[in-house]
């Protein structure tokens, strides 16, 4: 499999103030057919950030001046959704969720696997692109008054447009095409991240929060939570 998109190969930014760090994942990428660039500091990265449009960001959290968090939220508010991976030496919840609020797609503690690290990057790639185009004769997805326009990239409730993320799109896109279906915790995990998590529910609930955020002004919660199971969506 190739890290080359429409004939050129996907660009990672690799950030880490670790030169030994750097160095291992720009050769496992190089490898893996991908184009690392690296930053040693949070300025250097919003700067390479800015003039090399990387597809994918690999950011460390402990960093000499702005830390990871505060790279990601400038990112962010300078309107840049590229995909963004956490490395961090602190598993925590708060930590986790921290990331993924100011937008990051997802985390890898140290010390980790370097095919780990690839797998992870292919999988938040794929996740971060569009969708396919429908095949001829299917429809948008629709339960209730909510509407999900793969081709378009867009979702509706009550004809108002709900604008997501890219993984929100995925999680609501599988919750619409299993409506009235109990999805389980790892399921959920394993279809929308790509990746087998089975410890990490921590990101599915706070996406799930995520949604219903987003959902639940234009009516009626749609997302319902069976306990000690999973969750479903249906009107």
């Amino acid at each position: 499999m190739t890290a080359a998109e429409n004939g050129r190969p996907q660009r990672v930014l690799v950030v880490d103030d670790e030169p030994d760090i750097r160095d291992l994942v720009q050769v496992a990428l190089r490898f893996h057919g991908f184009s690392p660039v690296a930053a040693a500091t949070g300025a250097e990265a919003l700067r390479l950030a800015g003039r090399e449009r990387p597809d994918l960001v690999v950011l460390d959290v402990m960093l000499p001046d702005l830390d990871g968090f505060e790279v990601c939220r400038r990112l962010r508010a300078a309107g840049r959704d590229v995909p963004v991976i956490f490395l961090t030496a602190r598993d925590t919840p708060s930590d986790t969720v921290t990331g993924l609020t100011l937008g990051g797609d997802d985390y890898v503690t140290k010390p980790f696997s370097i095919e780990a690290l690839v797998a992870r990057i292919r999988a938040v790639l794929r996740r971060a692109a569009p969708p396919p185009a429908p095949r001829d004769g299917e429809e948008v997805l629709r339960v209730g008054d909510l509407e999900l326009d793969e081709a378009g990239w867009t979702v509706r409730r009550g004809g108002a447009v709900v604008e997501l993320s890219a993984t929100e799109f995925r999680l609501l896109a599988y919750l619409m095409r299993n409506a009235g279906r109990v999805l389980t915790r790892a399921q959920l995990v394993e279809h929308v991240w790509g990746w087998d998590r089975g410890g990490d529910a921590q990101i599915l609930e706070t996406y799930i929060s995520y949604l219903r955020r987003k959902l639940d002004p234009h009516g009626p919660p749609v997302i319902h939570t069976r306990r000690g199971v999973g969750y479903a969506l249906r009107p």
